[in-house]
């Protein structure tokens, strides 16, 4: 059978992998092994240029398939030949085949003006006064490379950026290379383990940088110099704690997931810091002590094991936060336990803090009508609380065994509310099902008892 008859009669790879809350996020019938992005960003102009390249295998019979991108595609190779594509909005359709385990590289070249382009709501390209940072989140890369967007296909990621040479560039992973030419330099980045694609991101600006190893581990930050100048050796404090907070944090959940460890303080303020893999960005309203061990939490909570959906959100933010709370018991502060009573005592059951179902914060069957609504502020809070009531419910040791056995069983891969609930009750030996409908499933207040974790079993 001729390519074309089979491609006549395979159907097209699913727009989306299956996401109720982002239905065109990701893709269907593709596996992205790896990225190799190499980008040219102007500052004066705004202008993105480059190409990325592919590899992806394929996991079903289909006669194209679809990658997430938002800026304009000059050209698309399969296999080092020229294809023919079609390209919406969002969606970058490639017209060509694939089966089952067939692997190719895919080569698409681009260009154009990222901060005129939005999605889902968002405008998130980040730059100003002579820097820029790609970093957001529950989208980033189709602003500045082509990808099967969703935490469900995590891949290799090798970062290229040029710019004037004047400039730095620090990403995910490490630098393997800087390469001047002329008045521009190219700089390298690898990361050593798969990531879900809007994790990767890349910052170039001027940034002091400082860098070292712990424990065997390197570890680079970088502070921009933008910022004001009596603001940045705080900032630098702050950066040079984290190898010991990753440390610290190692000694409660087990082995850091990744083979290096960092952060990034920008002068940008988009509002908040992003857990972006081996090396989060710390805006500067963002940058306390807390918040690094927020976002270095993220690393084993949304980083290693990643959500299935996004209406797992709360695994990655409630558990950041209930660490939060367990830095400052371990320091002798107010206790996790004192910070869920402290909600819970303070909030009438008609409060609207009470009127969210935590595993679900987005139950709109269209999808989401905003990323605040994944994001909000009770996911957090009340995913913490509900770690800690689990806490008491089934005990310090089984609750510590829970969390060590859910970072180290899924390291590298995703984990959704239904799994961690099941595992929950076989590392308990307890019946949780009243407990996590209560905590999880419900838009009210949970009731006073030990069963649900607000007492203590006589």
């Amino acid at each position: 059978m001729g390519a074309a008859h089979r491609d006549a009669v395979r159907p097209a790879g699913a727009a989306g992998i299956g996401d109720p809350y982002f239905p065109l996020d990701g893709n269907g019938g593709i596996d992205v092994l790896s990225y190799d992005i190499h980008d040219r960003y102007g500052f004066r102009s705004g202008r993105l240029s480059g190409w990325t390249g592919l590899r992806l295998r394929g996991t079903a019979s289909i006669s194209s398939f679809d990658l997430d991108f938002l800026l304009p595609v000059r050209s698309v190779r399969v296999g080092g030949r020229s294809v023919t594509f079609t390209q919406g909005r969002h969606e970058l359709v490639v017209k060509h085949g694939l089966e089952p385990g067939e692997v190719v590289d895919v080569w698409v070249q681009y260009a154009g003006r990222p901060d005129r382009r939005s999605y889902a709501g968002e405008s998130n390209w980040l730059a100003r006064n002579g820097e820029v940072v790609a970093m957001n989140e529950p989208h980033m890369a189709p602003w500045w490379f082509p990808a099967n967007d969703h935490p469900l296909d995590k891949a290799r990621v090798r970062v290229s950026i040029t710019v004037p040479k004047e400039y730095d560039v620090v990403s995910n992973g490490r630098q393997v290379r800087r390469k001047a030419h002329g008045r521009l330099a190219t700089t390298t980045w690898h990361a050593d383990e798969p990531m879900a694609p809007y994790l990767a991101f890349f910052a170039a600006g001027h940034y002091k940088i400082a860098d070292g190893a712990r424990d065997g581990r390197p570890w680079l930050v970088a502070v921009s110099k933008a910022l004001p100048t009596n603001a940045q050796p705080n900032a630098m404090r702050l950066m040079r704690q984290t190898p010991g907070i990753t440390r610290w944090l190692e000694t409660q959940l087990g082995d850091y997931p990744f083979s290096t460890v960092g952060g990034l303080v920008t002068n940008l303020e988009p509002g908040f810091a992003l857990e972006n893999q081996t090396r989060p960005t710390y805006s500067p309203a963002s940058l306390t002590q807390i918040t690094v061990v927020h976002e270095l939490a993220h690393q084993w909570f949304g980083d290693s094991v990643a959500v299935a959906h996004w209406s797992d959100i709360w695994l990655n933010e409630g558990a950041a936060t209930f660490m939060e709370w367990r830095w400052e018991e371990a320091r002798g502060a107010s206790s996790a336990d004192d910070e869920l009573h402290q909600r819970y005592d303070n909030l009438d059951a008609d409060d609207e803090f009470w009127d969210l179902v935590v595993a679900d914060p987005c139950p709109d069957p269209t999808g989401c009508s905003s990323v605040n609504d994944i994001f909000d502020d009770r996911v957090y809070e009340r995913g913490a609380m509900t770690l800690q009531a689990l806490r008491t419910r089934i005990g310090n040791t089984a609750y510590w065994a829970l969390l060590r056995r859910w970072v180290a069983d899924r390291e590298g891969g995703n984990g959704s509310t239904a799994q961690f609930e099941a595992l929950a009750a076989e590392v308990s030996g307890q019946d949780l099902d009243g407990f996590f409908a209560a905590w999880l499933h419900t838009a009210t207040k949970p009731a006073d008892t030990v069963d649900n974790g607000l007492r203590s079993a006589p």
